[in-house]
């Protein structure tokens, strides 16, 4: 436990359903790591109540607030991706909004310590008052400045995918909330960054002062990830995990598996993930060559693990990346790292287990997988075992809490008490207006 115990109000992204990776994934973790630490964690939720997973239950210093939402999945706005995004998000504002009330109360009866902002940089659910007088952390996981950059930087691969109109109405969404985040972002008193080639992304593109920022990365469940000491398989398999979507270098993951085809490596390069919200590439795949490359589709999240299982090699070919949980995950799963500079997740990881390349630089990639499997061919044991201890030193969620609780610690330190919760704290009561 830390010395001091905080009142959490937790807002944004919540929990996963079951145990499972993804942003849900992280915050899971985040919610159980903190109450374990022995901090109270308020989370709410602007969704229906629904079932989560049974540590979180157990957990008596974390508690679940929820707010209604009607938006359902097979319903007319929701059975196309574009009309889903869309109607999603206006369903979340409104239930955010009805939070606002619940909150209000709850912090009227017990005060809070701090105001923790998750995944999402603007939300509904902050009352302004609270926001003047109670610390705000805002701890993102993607900002919309970043992704309407590759989303017009990338429009011909677009275009040759999905009809014009979903890139224009996706562009439109993301161009009206850029403003929006970049006002309610200077709000935070800390930002808690999930890499440093994010943060100078906020920085930049958001002003946001550096001296207000911490770099934590995201925390990745490893009991999920069998630490397997096995050989190179025959041929070796080059994994592409994640969304088959714009940013991700989709265009450029093709021109590698040519790459290693034209030079007679003998490898197979497996593509597994689903479209984007906004942007579907799928498409593109099809000019993988059959001889040495495969599309396996979409897989569920509790399939990860084993896809890991069965790979030799992770290929990151991101152009905007502020973290990847695909690359912590096959470090914990054993599996090294081919990624770009961008990707954020290789921050502070061993070479001998990451090899980082330009992006774009397709050679580059196809010359750093040939020497990964050089790599392993010498002795793929030890490689693996050496990628499993960096994801242990980096992503433990035991660790990654430590460093969160200690940032939020110190900003509550060096926060003035306003005088109603000075007042409360002394014995006085305080309004819920």
């Amino acid at each position: 436990m830390t010395s001091d115990s905080l009142h959490i109000a937790w807002l944004g992204a919540g929990p996963a359903r079951r145990e499972s990776g993804g942003v849900p994934g992280v915050a899971t973790e985040l919610l159980d790591g903190l109450g374990r630490l022995g901090h109270r964690v308020d989370c709410f939720i602007p969704s229906d109540e629904h079932p989560l997973p049974s540590r979180l239950l157990e957990n008596v210093n974390v508690s679940f607030v929820w707010g209604p939402g009607k938006w359902r999945w097979g319903r007319w706005y929701s059975r196309w991706p574009l009309s889903a995004s869309v109607t999603y998000l206006a369903s979340r504002s409104l239930a955010e909004m009805r939070l606002r009330r619940q909150i209000r109360m709850r912090h009227a009866r017990d005060p809070y310590d701090v105001i923790y902002q998750f995944s999402n940089i603007e939300t509904l659910s902050l009352p302004a008052r609270m926001a003047r007088t109670v610390p705000l952390v805002i701890h993102p996981e993607l900002h919309t400045a970043g992704e309407l950059r590759f989303l017009l930087a990338e429009r011909r691969l677009s275009l040759r995918s999905q009809p014009r109109h979903k890139l224009l109405v996706a562009a439109a969404i993301l161009w009206l909330r850029t403003p929006v985040q970049k006002a309610r972002i200077r709000r935070a008193k800390l930002l808690i960054c999930i890499s440093s080639v994010f943060r100078e992304h906020l920085v930049r593109d958001y002003r946001f002062p550096r001296e207000r920022t911490v770099i934590v990365p995201n925390p990745v469940r490893l009991e999920r990830f069998a630490s397997v000491e096995r050989g190179l398989a025959e041929p070796p398999t080059v994994l592409v995990l994640g969304r088959v979507a714009v940013r991700k270098g989709i265009d450029d993951v093709v021109a590698v598996a040519r790459a290693l085809h034209e030079q007679d490596v003998d490898v197979r390069v497996r593509v597994i993930g689903g479209p984007g919200q906004w942007s579907d590439y799928t498409k593109l795949l099809e000019d993988l060559p059959p001889a040495n490359a495969e599309y396996g589709g979409r897989r569920p999240g509790h399939e990860v693990p084993a896809e890991l299982a069965r790979a030799d090699v992770l290929l990151q070919a991101s152009k905007y990346e502020p973290f990847a949980l695909t690359v912590a995950e096959a470090l914990a799963a054993g599996v090294p790292v081919v990624a770009t500079s961008e990707v954020g997740a290789i921050d502070g990881v061993d070479r001998t287990v990451v090899s980082e390349v330009r992006p774009g630089d397709v050679e580059g990639m196809a010359a750093a997988i040939v020497q990964m499997l050089e790599r392993l061919r010498s002795d793929a044991p030890d490689m693996r075992r050496r990628a499993r201890t960096e994801a242990e030193r980096l992503f433990a969620p035991e660790a990654v809490c430590t460093q969160i609780a200690a940032a939020l610690e110190q900003l509550v330190q060096q926060t003035p008490t306003p005088a109603p919760q000075a007042a409360l704290a002394r014995g006085g009561r305080l309004s819920e207006g």
